[in-house]
């Protein structure tokens, strides 16, 4: 849905968020595969500065995703790809998701530019760091997640002129997913796993 995907890597990692976290659908419904991470303090570390514990996690992962989605359509066409990124040895929280994010792009034939704030030089507040990132990237327009609402301050990109937008999460399409009831608050791989190559036609940015 844009030209250019920023990762936000100075923002203040916050614990018990999608940062570091996920769900997949079980026989038992949604279960969460969470990622554990070391943390400086009370977690005031930035993300960029996030280190995950131990290897285990990549273990127990992707024996999980095997056990829920062995018999889903597509799973043996897209399992190797995906066991292989669980086999990388990184530490950093950051790269790790970096790889995962490139990967399902790859799969999906998503060809977004993707970068990090640490490209950018960055100062002010945070809505003034935001649009010091569009000024420097040549963005007209700023695609923003719906919970950045409580912060930002719109007059700001007004002033800049750059057209703030928020992302609408609602109103996909259901598709052919294991153990009904159908299940939208789920992982990517949920998609891939199920529908294969049609899994675009139920993302919004496709349609």
């Amino acid at each position: 849905m844009v030209d250019e995907f920023i990762l936000y890597e100075d923002a203040q990692y916050t614990k018990r968020d999608w940062r570091n976290r996920n769900k997949i659908k079980t026989t038992q419904g949604p279960a969460w595969l969470t990622i554990p991470v070391k943390s400086k303090g009370k977690f005031l570390q930035s993300i960029k500065e996030t280190e995950v514990e131990g290897t285990d996690w990549r273990q127990k992962h992707w024996r999980a995703i095997e056990v829920s989605y062995a018999k889903a359509a597509h799973f043996k066409e897209y399992a190797a790809v995906f066991s292989s990124e669980y086999e990388r040895t990184e530490t950093n929280l950051s790269r790790i998701n970096i790889g995962f994010i490139t990967l399902i792009c790859q799969i999906l034939g998503i060809q977004t530019r993707i970068r990090v704030s640490t490209d950018f030089t960055l100062t002010g507040d945070r809505t003034e760091r935001l649009i010091s990132i569009c000024t420097q990237s040549g963005a007209t327009e700023y695609l923003s997640g719906p919970s950045a609402q409580s912060y930002i301050e719109p007059q700001f990109f007004r002033k800049a002129g750059i057209k703030l937008e928020y992302m609408d999460y609602g109103g996909y399409p259901e598709y052919t997913q294991l153990f009904p009831p159908f299940e939208h608050g789920v992982s990517i791989i949920d998609l891939i796993f199920n529908t294969g190559k049609s899994g675009p036609q139920f993302m919004k940015g496709f349609r």
